[in-house]
């Protein structure tokens, strides 16, 4: 650990004790009160937004009535007031704000993964998280981000698709759960509870523009503008005795940012290109319903769609013959519109049988992704070709069944015994897209011309594929409270799956409760994440001329012949070992909790780099049966291990003519290191490089090593002001040599808001998100001919700049 890490740490640990001192001074004054946690920090709520330690948790347990501060395993329990007290109206970056194990860099000009943008836990991949609403498996993104970004080769669960508005809080798991939940919950689980309410409603409207100076390395400027708008409803209605139905909606508009660099190729020298966030509109709706049908048993429900525009732009075209002949004589600018499709469903019943709660669920999730290239050209076609191209389509779909079983056994002090089954099957598409989006006209098109829109080829017909699965599993988890100061945990899991086998894994926790105000507690446990059917099956190719000889290049599946060809083989899953150990401390409106950790991941899946015919004669003859020149595809092999520490301290003070102070500080202080990279292939040995200097620096340093948050909210009747900042340690952007390395820099982030809320009637908000007009470094010239990529675009913070916003609305 690096000595700023130390400091970094030991300053937490330090304001810690202070408010721990605090804390024993007023424990007097408190005594009597529940506590409480704040609602900008690790924090569960009230109707106020603040927290409650002794809110009741339902993920990283089975047993009933277990809260945050006593659960075995670190969970945090974010508000949904704390999350829509901010700027942005995006739940992945508002998640970041809140969550300091929590990332979300925003890339730019990286196709659609500038649309469908993943969060990462603990610096992991993004897909190495697993994602529940309602306490049932979510369903991933059909996109695979196959560009240089953070995440590359993951298809993960697309966070944004759920409306903040939606929601009564979020549950984060800090700890493996691959035992208890299945694949994916390497670096821990993400919750989504949807609010329930059976009265009651409100309507706001939130609009923000950026003001900022924008200082890349060749120029300055202001940007007064790109607003984004968003507009949301909810209404809860009662039926029955307990009965409800909770409806929610969310339309959103938003203008692109563009924080790009001058461009030098052209005279006189001026921006070309486009580069921050996509233009997007969308439109999304949650249901969430529920009631009982008998003393014993209860029916529920939720359901929600979102339709997503996207429109981000691709690397500009500048002038030359072949743009002139297409009918740009100034060049042009490609735009990559990806029209999104998402639903959400599930139905289940639960009841009390003979002392058994039984819930038995149904759940169907879809992804679809139509990729549009506008505003572009098919320089084959030449005079003759379109401006606007359909692409083709990406699409994911999943069905869960599964039936959970638990009891509480008067054994020990307690013993609870929780079961289950689950079955899952899941499908994944390709659909090509038109001719002219990948190929020649049928005259064949101008002579040694590329083929295919410029900015994003389309899906070819040899690309489209239609796969799916099946998988089943088995579990038992078993906690028992043995006496009044020990808890233990026991779990274990067996899943089948049709593609690939069986795999079993397993956990071990406990916690000891020294007194009644520190407690100690630790986990070790066995994880996996299945390879997804986008990672086994995702192939694009585009035809390239070389001499007059049409030729492919591109991704193609491991078990292709391409793939084969090469060494490729049939995907395994990846495996982990976690282990954790950790502390909670709660003196009365004080408490603290420090969890350490380490994370093995072994047979990590990665995308290879591209395996060129030109590297040697071998590869030479392997490809030339097949027409490729050059080819890439996922391969095992990969292993790391992410050490770290997470830490939340807060303090609720209340005073009688002051009002309510919530003091939080949090923070995540994490390395990760490549421990294995694969050097040949089952036909190469050795290969050609598979995973250059910049993968691997990715997963190592494309996160931030350090991240902690602090954070004032005060309320006073119906007025109320929120402070937060937030430091990131520096990210590296990598090259494929140092000196082309990009660096964020360490930067702290300030927010503040003002607002006036009454429980019914007007809702007032007034901000500002990086008050102080914080970006990372600019991007040197030297890493930078286009004048496209002004900042890194790993930046966790993004790169927008300053952005003001006022929220208005009223609640019934």
């Amino acid at each position: 650990m690096t000595q700023g890490r130390i400091i970094t740490l030991i300053g937490a640990s330090v304001l810690a004790l202070v408010a721990n001192d605090v804390a024993a001074q007023t424990v007097a004054r408190d005594a009597g009160e529940p506590s409480h946690r704040s609602a900008s920090g690790a924090a569960t709520t009230g109707k106020d937004g603040g927290a409650d330690g002794n809110d009741i948790i339902v993920t990283g347990t089975r047993a009933e009535g277990r809260t945050r501060l006593d659960s075995v395993s670190p969970v945090d329990v974010l508000s949904g007031a704390s999350l829509q007290r901010q700027g942005t109206t995006e739940l992945a970056a508002a998640l970041a704000t809140v969550a300091p194990s929590i990332d979300f860099p925003r890339p730019s000009a990286n196709d659609a993964t500038d649309a469908i943008r993943p969060a990462t836990l603990r610096g992991l991949s993004p897909d190495q998280t697993l994602v529940l609403i309602n306490g049932i498996r979510g369903h991933t993104s059909a996109n695979l981000n196959t560009n240089g970004t953070v995440g590359r080769g993951s298809a993960a669960v697309d966070l944004n698709t759920v409306p903040t508005v939606a929601l009564d809080r979020i549950e984060v798991l800090r700890d493996g759960a691959s035992a208890q939940y299945g694949s994916d919950a390497i670096a821990g689980v993400v919750n989504l509870r949807l609010r329930e309410a059976r009265s009651g409603g409100g309507a706001s409207v939130t609009y923000g523009f950026y003001d900022t100076q924008v200082d890349t390395a060749n120029n300055h400027r202001t940007v007064r503008g790109e607003p984004v708008v968003t507009a949301s409803l909810w209404q809860g209605i009662g039926f029955g005795h307990d009965g409800f139905i909770t409806l929610s909606g969310e339309y959103t508009k938003r203008q692109p940012t563009n924080r790009a660099d001058i461009d030098r190729r052209v005279t006189p020298n001026r921006v070309t290109a486009r580069y921050g966030d996509p233009e997007v509109e969308q439109f999304t709706g949650f249901v969430n319903a529920g009631t009982s049908l008998t003393d014993n048993l209860s029916l529920y429900a939720f359901g929600g769609y979102q339709d997503r525009d996207t429109r981000g732009a691709a690397f500009p075209r500048n002038a030359n013959a072949l743009t002139v002949t297409a009918g740009y004589p100034d060049g042009f600018l490609p735009i990559i519109n990806t029209k999104t499709k998402d639903i959400n469903s599930a139905v289940g019943l639960r009841g009390d049988f003979g002392g058994y709660n039984v819930d038995l669920s149904l759940s169907y999730g879809r992804n679809t992704v139509d990729f549009r290239t506008l505003n572009s050209a098919n320089y084959a076609y030449g005079a003759a070709t379109p401006k606007n191209f359909y692409d083709g389509q990406v699409a994911y779909d999943q069905y869960v069944a599964g039936l959970d079983v638990t009891r509480k056994f008067d054994v020990f002090q307690s013993l609870n015994v929780a079961f289950g089954i689950e079955g899952r099957r899941e499908g994944y598409k390709i659909v090509a897209g038109e001719l002219a989006s990948y190929g020649v006209p049928a005259n064949g098109g101008v002579p040694g011309a590329s083929r295919g829109a410029q900015g994003f080829g389309g899906f070819r017909p040899e690309n489209a594929i239609k796969r799916g699965r099946r998988s089943g599993s088995i579990y038992l988890d078993v906690e028992a409270q043995v006496t009044d100061k020990l808890l233990l945990g026991l779990a274990g899991r067996g899943e089948d799956y049709s593609d690939f086998g069986t795999t079993a894994t397993g956990k071990v926790s406990a916690r000891y409760d020294v007194t009644d105000w520190f407690a100690l507690r630790g986990t070790a446990s066995t994880g996996f994440r299945a390879p997804s059917l986008q990672q086994q099956y995702f192939t694009q190719t585009a035809s390239v001329v070389t001499n007059g000889i049409p030729v492919q290049t591109g991704t193609f599946p491991s078990t292709d012949p391409v793939g084969v060809a090469l060494g490729g083989l049939a995907l395994r899953p990846e495996k982990s070992t976690n282990l954790s150990v950790g502390t909670v401390i709660r003196v009365g409106g004080f408490d603290l909790t420090v969890d350490a950790y380490r994370i093995h991941i072994r047979d990590q899946i990665g995308l290879s780099e591209n395996i060129q015919a030109a590297n040697n004669p071998q590869v030479t003859a392997l490809l030339a049966p097949y027409g490729v020149s050059a080819a890439r595809f996922f391969i095992n092999g990969l292993a790391s291990t992410a050490k770290g520490i997470d830490a939340v301290a807060h303090y609720r003070a209340r005073t009688e003519r002051a009002g309510t102070f919530d003091f939080t500080l949090a923070g995540n202080v994490n390395t990760i290191a490549v421990t294995r990279v694969p050097t040949s292939t089952a036909t190469l040995n050795p290969a050609p490089t598979l995973f250059a200097r910049n993968r691997i620096l990715t997963l190592e340093q494309g996160t931030p090593g350090e991240k902690v948050t602090g954070t004032i909210d005060w309320s006073l009747d119906r007025l109320g002001a929120l402070a937060r900042v937030t430091y990131y340690g520096n990210v590296n952007q990598p090259g494929t040599v140092a000196r082309a390395d990009v660096l964020t820099g360490n930067r702290a982030i300030t927010d503040l808001e003002l607002r006036y809320t009454a429980s019914k009637g007007a809702q007032i908000g007034l901000g500002v998100s990086n008050l102080f007009d914080v970006y990372p470094r600019a991007t040197a010239s030297a890493n930078n001919s286009t004048g496209v990529l002004g900042f890194p675009y790993f930046s966790p913070f993004g790169f927008n700049g300053r952005y003001l916003y006022a929220r208005a609305g009223v609640n019934w």
